[in-house]
């Protein structure tokens, strides 16, 4: 089975939410919360509605739930925004609401949001596994809305050669990071894993190539 090592650190940053970086989540969700009051015949509705909107960023990034930093590349945000707002303007298309309809919609269209953001940063990192060795590909973290990158050790290798060849690429990535200084490098998720101890930062300096290819066989 191809396994994956994500060599990602996880930092602690203030939590924005996934779509709250796509470029249109201004326009829309200032729209969708001004125009709140329109949509329901009970005025109860409306403090509701507009909290789950005012809120939306925030208690996205608490229904994650992700043992994986949040990191989605712009193409599968893309194709999320364009889903929940494709949602979210029939909804609003509509005349106002019986008492309840529309708030219910609302958390519905969240959690369908919710569970596409988990697909697709998900679907991304087991991509990995269809190459051999590292591999990187470029994202935007839903913590700070930031550029960011994700580089994975893939196990798919169909040979002893290309395995070598991975197992090196893997080596010097290792070595390159021990040298990066210690106060500004980000720890890769992979090396604080109990699974890996072989590969923990006390053994980085004298790390080997053979010393690297068994410590993966070994997972």
């Amino acid at each position: 089975m191809a396994l994956l090592l994500c060599l990602v650190g996880m930092t602690a940053a203030l939590a924005h939410g996934c779509l709250h970086c796509h470029s249109k989540f201004s326009e829309k969700f200032s729209f969708y919360r001004h125009h709140v009051n329109l949509k329901s015949w009970w005025v109860g509705d409306i403090p509701v509605s507009g909290a789950l909107l005012t809120d939306w960023s925030d208690d996205t990034m608490k229904e994650l739930h992700l043992a994986i930093p949040a990191e989605i590349t712009r193409e599968k945000l893309d194709q999320v925004a364009t889903a929940v707002y494709q949602r979210m303007d029939q909804l609003y298309q509509g005349k106002m609401y019986f008492p309840g309809y529309f708030p219910n919609e609302l958390r519905n269209i969240f959690r369908e949001q919710v569970h596409l953001i988990q697909n697709a940063i998900i679907e991304s990192r087991l991509d990995c596994q269809r190459h051999c060795g590292i591999f990187q590909y470029e994202t935007i973290s839903c913590n700070n809305c930031t550029d960011s990158h994700v580089a994975c050790f893939g196990y798919n290798c169909e040979s002893s050669e290309q395995w070598e060849s991975a197992v090196q690429g893997l080596l010097n990535y290792i070595n390159n990071w021990h040298k990066q200084d210690v106060s500004m490098r980000a720890t890769p998720a992979f090396l604080v894993s109990p699974a890996f101890r072989c590969l923990e930062p006390p053994h980085l300096a004298n790390l080997t190539l053979d010393d690297a290819a068994e410590c993966l066989k070994q997972h």
